[in-house]
């Protein structure tokens, strides 16, 4: 593993709090506003971290949310414990590390991998990590997931929903897969914006109709392609409720009879296996669409922090649309999870 120089390390992980005392004094009254439940006991399956070289790498380019570059540990840290989380798993987020070149790419790979792990190793009950691939360089990939699993002991992986206008599901990521299989890898995919779609003018940026649209594709990829059968062992967990596939399942539904070699039993028996998070879909109408498709026992906590909010808001506008019951609550919080992430039990 390539040593990190401590003063950087603490530097990057443990800045001062300046930033985050109104956030929390929120999310505390949040909490005692119903009922004072402050132990921590939620596990956040959708949470960002920004290592130096990712924030270095990432400056200026399209899809960069700036939240993300004042991301500290003490930040999430902090976030956790005003919203009652025990654990949050850290995954790279948008815009990737992705931009062209295939052995930049692997560097940043690795070396936010090392600093994930590191977290963790500093926190082993508080932080998980999903670990970043250098796709769409599968050789790379295959390495990686090597590395991250058997050195860095990562609880899964985290990709994008696609890579160059090539989205999950493609032929050309089938050994990532079968060793993600074989692995029994735990997979949450982030949306990203395809460069096909970036631009278009309709008078909202990229992350407000796109990253739902791309995750539905990849979902889509990944069922019609048959890596869904093919490979049952990968436990994909999907952001944002899905993106709009609950919404339209029925009609993608439709399409399964043309696909009896890749969708044996259909396209609804693959996707109910799946696992969807509540980052930034936390209202009725995603998570009435959402309930139709699964069972509450596939359906995870997320915040998508730290551009998405604190962990308490989070909380509060899931037990706001009023769709889960106290069970059903407390197994979307941490159980679900926990069958997962045994560790973490």
């Amino acid at each position: 593993m390539t040593t990190i120089d401590r003063r950087t390390f603490l530097a990057a992980t443990m800045a001062p709090l300046a930033a985050v005392g109104a956030e929390r004094s929120l999310a505390v009254a949040l909490l005692q506003g119903r009922g004072g439940a402050t132990q921590p006991r939620r596990i956040d399956m959708h949470h960002h971290f920004a290592p130096p070289e990712w924030m270095a790498e990432v400056k200026g380019r399209p899809l960069l949310n700036p939240a993300n570059l004042r991301w500290t540990a003490e930040l999430s840290l902090a976030d956790m414990d005003a919203g009652g989380v025990a654990a949050s798993i850290l995954s790279i987020t948008n815009p990737g590390i992705w931009f062209g070149d295939r052995n930049k790419t692997r560097v940043l790979a690795r070396a936010c991998n090392e600093f994930g792990a590191k977290l963790v190793q500093l926190h082993p009950t508080r932080f998980g990590l999903f670990a970043t691939l250098p796709l769409p360089d599968v050789d790379a990939s295959l390495k990686e997931i090597a590395y991250a699993y058997d050195t860095l002991k990562a609880d899964g992986i985290g990709l994008l929903t696609s890579y160059d206008d090539v989205w999950l599901g493609n032929k050309a990521f089938r050994p990532v897969m079968e060793e993600l299989n074989r692995r029994k890898a735990i997979v949450a995919v982030h949306p990203t914006a395809a460069s096909c779609c970036r631009s278009l003018d309709y008078g909202l940026g990229p992350g407000s109709i796109e990253y739902g649209t791309d995750t539905t594709r990849a979902i889509i990829g990944v069922a019609f392609s048959g890596d869904a059968s093919r490979f049952p062992e990968i436990r994909f967990i999907w952001s944002h409720a899905g993106g709009s596939l609950p919404f339209l399942a029925g009609r993608v539904d439709g399409g399964s009879s043309g696909a009896k070699d890749a969708l044996p039993n259909g396209f609804l028996a693959e996707a109910r296996k799946f696992y969807y998070d509540l980052a930034g879909a936390a209202n009725k109408g995603a998570v009435a669409s959402l309930l139709q498709l699964v069972k509450p026992s596939q359906i995870v906590f997320g915040t998508d922090f730290p551009p998405g909010g604190s962990a308490a808001s989070a909380a509060a506008a899931i037990a706001a649309t009023g769709m889960f019951s106290d069970a059903d609550l407390r197994a979307v919080d941490r159980d679900n999870a926990v069958r997962l992430l045994p560790r973490f039990a």
